[in-house]
């Protein structure tokens, strides 16, 4: 029984939503950020990475940049940058990429749905990020980005956020620089929140499809402020927290690939010698070879693509996560032949998301700061959700949503 809860959003004026909205804070680093918002003073990385607004020599995680969010956001609201809604609404927040549409619905997350397991995750989250995002909503007392879900797609909730669209302009609708179009509606009508309310009330689970390490922190912020609180009720707006809810069969994941910095002492000729064991490999020249099924493989090395299909009995396709190409690329040619054990410290190896094309794994290993690339077959909804079901964690670095949501189109308060 997942809960959707309608809140009063703070939301930027119609003219500079554009310019207010930004990339999600995790996937610039701080020197993008700066060049990013250079000469916009409008931007929520303001807000997000507040130490562009610093010396470049202070430590990101210092409270001087805690300190700057809390005073932008501030100073945000007191401009009228942020304003207030004045009641519960839902919001509708749609993504236009390649001329396809996915329609998500903008409403609150329960804590206590992430802390009893009705929200699924299938990532490992690190510590160090999630006590980075908790300080982040602390101080600010807000969630500022939203999270991305997934939950079973449900007919009449597509039924009903297609008529809601075709009937309502959007309050916001913009090109970002990359390409992609935002649409963002704002339901003010309250049968159709209760109704939606209702259905999601029937659904038996949600899944973090992107934002592990920010559901964590604002589930975690939440729950603290629930155990501080002696008057804890339960209706408080701590309890809740922003997240945008796409149905499954309006999304897809895209690969995410990975580029290796030696071959663990071995010459390419004993390295493919080894490879011969569990793969069946196929020379396919110096164009860009993608992989066309799954436990097929595209590699680069030396100027040469090659298709790599895993040999039968070298994966055991009942378990979910033994069946995932993630986990077949890892164990047969990372760690066995590589040497690398443990992909979330080695410095030998980097990712690279397929947002970027497999050109940009060629001109890794081709400028000599990588020896070998290998491209994966993306993973499905249904691989991802078999695995959220199952209890399982995926290995890191296996999926990569696009597109990505911008943040500041709405915030929630928590108070």
């Amino acid at each position: 029984m997942a809960i959707l809860k309608p809140f009063k959003g703070l939301r930027p004026p119609v003219q500079i939503a554009e310019k207010l909205a930004s990339r999600p804070y995790d996937v610039l680093n701080s020197t993008e950020a700066r060049l990013e918002a250079a000469g916009n003073p409008y931007s929520l990385l303001h807000i997000i990475k507040p130490e562009i607004d610093l010396p470049e020599s202070v430590d990101i995680h210092s409270q001087p940049v805690y300190d700057k969010a809390k005073e932008n956001f501030g100073l945000y609201r007191e401009k009228g940058l942020l304003v207030p809604d004045q009641k519960e609404l839902l919001y509708i927040y749609a993504q236009t990429m390649n001329g396809k549409t996915q329609y998500g619905i903008v409403g609150c997350a329960g804590v206590s749905d992430y802390m009893n397991g009705i929200i699924k995750k299938h990532e490992l989250t690190r510590k160090d990020k999630e006590e980075d995002r908790m300080k982040h909503v602390r101080i600010t007392n807000a969630n500022m980005e939203p999270v991305f879900f997934t939950y079973p797609a449900v007919q009449e909730i597509d039924v009903i956020v297609e008529r809601f669209v075709k009937d309502h302009q959007p309050v916001y609708d913009f090109v970002a620089p990359d390409g992609v179009g935002h649409h963002f509606w704002v339901i003010d009508n309250d049968f159709i929140i209760s109704r939606l309310v209702s259905l999601f009330k029937d659904i038996p689970y949600t899944y973090v499809a992107d934002g592990h390490h920010r559901t964590a922190a604002a589930a975690l912020v939440g729950n603290e402020k629930k155990l501080n609180n002696p008057n804890h009720t339960g209706s408080e707006e701590y309890n809740y927290f922003l997240a945008v809810h796409f149905p499954d069969n309006q999304l897809s994941i895209i690969d995410y690939n990975r580029v290796v910095k030696d071959l663990n002492g071995m010459d390419p000729g004993e390295f493919m010698k080894k490879l011969e064991g569990v793969f069946t490999i196929k020379s396919m020249g110096p164009e860009i070879y993608k992989p066309v099924s799954l436990h097929n493989f595209s590699m680069y090395m030396e100027g040469c693509w090659y298709s790599l299909t895993a040999k039968p009995g070298t994966f055991d396709d009942t378990d979910p996560i033994g069946v995932l190409d993630v986990t077949i690329l890892s164990r047969l040619v990372l760690d066995q032949i590589l040497g690398i054990k443990d992909l979330r410290t080695s410095n030998r190896i980097d990712f690279v998301g397929g947002i970027r094309g497999l050109g940009e794994l060629k001109k890794r290993v081709d400028n000599g700061e990588m020896k070998v690339a290998f491209a994966l077959f993306p993973v499905s909804m249904k691989q991802l959700i078999n695995i959220a079901d199952s209890g399982n964690i995926m290995p890191p670095k296996t999926t990569w949503f696009e597109p990505k949501l911008r943040s500041g189109l709405v915030v929630h308060l928590l108070d």
